[in-house]
């Protein structure tokens, strides 16, 4: 606060200005920085699990006070990408980047253990061993197109150059392809990932599909680094490339 009305002052006296608010983004930039190690350090401690009896690492969830739910939505996907472009930014290097691979390994699993080779919405995770490592309740059998295992297949093909995220990638548009594209045109989300035979169409194909999943889609199996560099822009939770400030 006390920088922000420095600015602001600045401004007024028209003296310095640019220079205060160059010095005001480094310490915003610094504190956003040491939210995110804190709030990483939370996930790590209190939501990160580990599988029985594949040893899969997963981020569950508290809830009720404190009561862990083995659980992980494929919305969560999404972090492997985030660590690893805070890995490569310097952020818990080594750490954060090989629990990027392994979740997103784990990702993965909830699309290859399907019949369908398409990911429910949600997963639990077997914590006592003696059974399969991912289990899906009936109500979670449902796949939506979802975008957030291919953004972090393309982050982390860009960061490593790893081509089994390709070959991940592609078994998602093959499975796509099999069990959710329509008769003239457009794919659909289905009721069921679990039964390959009856995957029971919903007749519906949410804007999110086009507008991130095809793009990151897109841009994984394009090898040309500089369409759209990671250094360079950053994607929003929409998928926008927004451009990177540099001062």
């Amino acid at each position: 606060r006390a920088c922000v009305h420095a600015c602001v002052r600045a401004c007024v006296r028209g003296a310095h200005a640019v220079v205060w608010l160059h010095a005001c983004a480094l310490l915003f930039a610094l504190r956003f920085r040491d939210w995110y190690v804190a709030s990483m350090a939370g996930v790590e401690k209190r939501l990160m699990r580990r599988s029985a009896p594949g040893n899969l690492l997963f981020v569950g969830e508290e809830k009720n006070g404190g009561q862990y739910y083995p659980k992980m939505d494929h919305l969560v996907c999404f972090l492997p990408g985030l660590l690893a472009l805070g890995a490569v930014n310097g952020i818990e290097r080594e750490r954060h980047m090989n629990q990027a691979k392994e979740i997103l390994h784990t990702c993965h699993e909830m699309y290859a253990r399907m019949p369908t080779k398409l990911s429910p919405e949600l997963v639990h995770f077997n914590l006592a061993g003696g059974g399969d490592d991912i289990q899906v309740h009936p109500k979670d059998k449902h796949n939506l197109l979802r975008p957030e295992t291919v953004e972090s297949y393309f982050i982390l093909y860009r960061l490593t150059g790893d081509k089994k995220y390709q070959d991940w990638g592609w078994e998602m548009v093959d499975a796509f392809e099999k069990h959710c594209r329509v008769d003239g045109g457009g794919y659909t989300s289905i009721s069921d990932s679990t039964n390959k035979d009856n995957v029971q169409p919903r007749d519906k194909m949410e804007s999110f599909f086009l507008g991130e999943t095809l793009k990151y889609l897109f841009l994984l199996f394009s090898d040309d680094n500089e369409l759209v560099p990671l250094d360079k822009y950053v994607f929003n939770t929409e998928a926008h490339p927004l451009p990177i400030y540099t001062p």
